[in-house]
């Protein structure tokens, strides 16, 4: 019996009330479901786009329809401030370009003022840039590795990875005098020679360097969490590779046999016996293996730099490009007059212009110089190849999964310093 005898069926039928049905929900055909897109931000303030990247993505679920990519989160302003100094004083802001590897962009920027000067650096010098490069090569490989793999939950082979990186840092620290700005090279030169001993303490780097990239490769590369993470996504073709204009890694892991250490040689590359390591896919997983395997190269072109560097001297006999030695500044008028004009006034690069690249820890590091025939440059650009890899990723992530930005953006290896300059 109702508690409330207002509210019972024969109440409410005498007052000429209907009685209310029961509500049935019912859920409609799949097929007339109302669906709208998310729009959602990740990053900046992302730990996987590392502060200087935002991707405003389109997503269907957890499938991602499109994606704006904003780059300009770092403002290094490179290239104006190139215009403010001397060709030499361009050299400290290269090692913030690609911070990982530095030694490369010095040997990128001076290599572009040598071609103009109409200078070029004696055998030993080149040596030594080949080896700080393939040294340079070296950590931008194992910092790429490492971040891809902590940021799949890889705590362990992070940790390896950075420990090899922390091997060679004293040693490019022994070298340049500082970690990671190196400012090594000069136009004409390098800042130093190799210290005694050098070569013995290189080796027992490298050795140490392989039996870390070993366990590395261990705990990675059969992995079957990282291998399904990382096989099959943030796929690139060859043709989008070429359109987009990437190098590096980015090429070579769809399949195309292009290293400007090879094919295009400067320094004494040409002297020097290695192979091109290329993929066949170009998805994240091929990148990864052409990263691995570029490192053993790294390694063989080290021992023969050791095996063939002459003596001699690091730095071209042209007071008009290199600074003279101490001993003639303080003890000739000629030397302190060199010195003075040098350091005021800069080299005077003859009126012209010229493009010149190296091989990156990413691709090509091309540096194109302006001058108006004085000592500051009017125009320094540099290609640099992140720029041109993060062209492509919309290619690579579009119609993939929210969670395949992670390790296609990883394996990208986009360093903030060369993109947004």
């Amino acid at each position: 019996m109702s508690a409330n005898p207002s509210l019972t069926a024969p109440a409410l039928a005498a007052a000429g009330i209907a009685r209310p049905r029961a509500r049935v929900t019912r859920l409609p055909a799949e097929d007339s479901l109302h669906s709208e897109r998310m729009i959602i931000n990740m990053g900046p303030s992302h730990p996987a786009t590392h502060g200087t990247v935002k991707f405003l993505l389109t997503l269907d679920g957890e499938t991602i329809e499109d994606v704006d990519i904003d780059i300009g989160y770092l403002h290094r302003g490179f290239e104006k401030m190139c215009e403010a100094g001397t060709w030499q004083q361009v050299i400290p802001y290269t090692d913030r370009l690609n911070y990982v590897s530095p030694l490369i962009n010095n040997v990128g920027y001076v290599g572009l003022v040598e071609k103009m000067l109409g200078v070029t650096p004696t055998e030993r010098c080149q040596y030594i840039r080949v080896l700080v490069s393939e040294i340079s090569r070296l950590t931008d490989h194992l910092t790429s590795i490492a971040a891809g793999a902590l940021e799949l939950g890889g705590m362990t082979p992070f940790l390896y990875a950075v420990e090899a990186r922390e091997v060679l840092y004293p040693i490019i620290e022994e070298l340049t005098g500082a970690r990671l700005t190196t400012s090594y090279t000069r136009i004409g030169g390098l800042t130093g020679d190799l210290p005694d001993g050098y070569a013995g303490r290189v080796a027992a780097a490298i050795t140490k360097v392989k039996e870390l990239v070993v366990r590395v490769d261990k705990m990675l590369t059969k992995n079957r969490i990282f291998y399904d993470r990382m096989i099959g996504t943030g796929v690139l073709s060859q043709e989008e590779a070429t359109s987009t204009g990437c190098a590096g890694i980015m090429l070579r892991s769809t399949g195309i046999d292009w290293d400007l250490r090879k094919h295009e040689p400067y320094l004494v590359y040409d002297r020097l016996d290695f192979d091109v390591i290329v993929g066949a896919t170009g998805d994240n997983y091929d990148r990864y293996l052409c990263r691995l395997e570029e490192m053993d190269q790294s390694y063989r072109i080290i021992e023969q730099v050791f095996a063939q560097i002459p003596d001699g001297p690091i730095q071209i006999d042209d007071w008009r490009v290199v600074l003279p030695p101490k001993e003639a500044v303080y003890h000739s008028i000629e030397g302190m007059i060199a010195h003075f004009k040098l350091i005021i006034d800069g080299q005077q690069v003859p009126a012209g212009e010229a493009y010149y690249a190296v091989e990156g820890g990413n691709g090509e590091v091309g540096f194109y110089g302006v001058s108006q025939g004085n000592g500051r440059p009017w125009r320094v650009h540099v290609r640099a190849p992140c720029f041109y890899a993060m062209g492509a990723m919309k290619k690579l992530i579009v119609g993939g999964m929210l969670a395949d930005i992670i390790p296609t953006f990883d394996t990208l290896n986009m360093i903030g310093g060369e993109v947004d300059r």
